[in-house]
């Protein structure tokens, strides 16, 4: 499912980058703007590890959870914006890496608690109105977890 809202006003680029600044310290904790920065049928598109519908539920409620629940299994995150923010219209694209300790809590993870890992994902972000309407997210969730121990590749068992 897509939102499409009535077309905005163009966001300059400078606004655009502002927004994605907001975004950026969401995910490290700050969650003063949420409210400000996403709109309240946000939608979610993403491939859940539990199979879950992304979709079924919008807005901060959708997004705040998972942002504690990564701020609770990990501390010292840190985000890396490796390519990006890329911004065509009222898209925004980027490419990042998450480095973080682990503070337990995974199901099946056999790493002991302080192991530091990184993940790379893809954002794709959609504007509207001066807010984030819509999110698509590729993570590569796989390496974290084995790096946790809590699935094992085809290339061998996790990795410590």
């Amino acid at each position: 499912m897509t939102i499409r809202e009535e077309p905005t006003a163009p966001h300059s680029r400078e606004q655009m980058r502002a927004l994605y600044d907001r975004w950026s310290r969401m995910w490290r904790g700050d969650f003063r703007h949420a409210e400000d920065i996403l709109a309240p049928g946000f939608l979610v598109h993403q491939a859940r590890p539990d199979g879950s519908d992304s979709e079924a539920v919008t807005g901060p409620a959708r997004l705040l959870p998972e942002i504690e629940q990564t701020m609770a299994a990990f501390g010292g995150i840190a985000i890396t914006v490796d390519l990006g923010p890329i911004i065509d219209g009222d898209v925004i694209a980027a490419r990042w890496t998450m480095r973080a300790t682990y503070a337990g809590g995974i199901p099946h993870a056999t790493a002991p608690v302080g192991t530091e890992i990184s993940f790379s994902g893809h954002d794709i972000l959609r504007v509207a109105d001066g807010r984030f309407v819509e999110y698509w997210t590729c993570t590569d969730i796989l390496d974290g977890l084995a790096q946790l121990g809590a699935v094992s590749g085809p290339n061998g068992p996790a990795r410590h």
